[in-house]
């Protein structure tokens, strides 16, 4: 009996560590979409919850669907998709943070640098904040570990870094009417070339 209650917690904590190391793994990948939540959120200017959600929805179906298509590829597309998923993420990141940059030195207009209400631009920044998603999911296949969990963990880790970024953005807008976009733009660009960075020098 003994033996059987310390086997069962010995099954509890290992389940237990590699929850945690997943729910690690899960806010590691939502830091980028937690980041251009908060530009995002500044170009709301106010509180819109359905608007809100519907982003961080977004970005969570990306990333949690991210892990599902890389872990289908496997081994047989890795070496291709190593070679071109980080100049895919730098390329969209740099060329939204660029217009923004431009925008705001030029003062052309006065719609927001990043239009929250655009399928287009969230699809963008969504698909170039969950490409380092695709890479886990193709570990993952490797190590022959079952996928759905881990989307799942991570698309509702990722929803509620968004939610959390863009409000944090809302109430950054506030405080701050100038420029801001401009730091909004620096920052896309950096992420961006993060991301680069960790995949040819790191």
């Amino acid at each position: 009996m003994a033996n059987e209650i310390y086997t069962r917690q010995q099954i509890f904590y290992f389940y237990s560590m590699e929850l945690l190391a997943l729910i690690i793994i899960a806010i590691a990948l939502a830091m980028d979409s937690f980041a251009v939540s908060i530009s995002t959120g500044i170009a709301l200017k106010r509180i819109q919850w359905r608007t809100m959600g519907r982003i961080s929805l977004f970005f969570a179906l990306f990333q949690g669907l991210m892990p599902l298509i890389g872990w289908s590829l496997g081994q047989t597309f890795e070496e291709y998709i190593k070679v071109y998923d980080h100049w895919v993420a730098f390329g969209l990141l740099t060329f939204i943070g660029s217009r923004m940059v431009y925008k705001s030195l030029k003062h052309q207009s006065e719609t927001p640098f990043i239009n929250p209400y655009c399928h287009k631009t969230i699809f963008s920044l969504a698909i170039a904040t969950s490409i380092d998603a695709l890479a886990v999911g193709i570990s993952f296949s490797m190590l022959d570990v079952e996928i759905v969990f881990p989307a799942i963990i991570i698309g509702v880790v990722t929803f509620l870094f968004a939610f959390l970024g863009l409000t944090i953005g809302v109430k950054l807008g506030s405080f701050f009417s100038t420029k801001i976009e401009l730091f909004a733009g620096f920052l896309l660009i950096g992420i961006g070339l993060k991301i680069l960075l960790e995949h040819t020098i790191l």
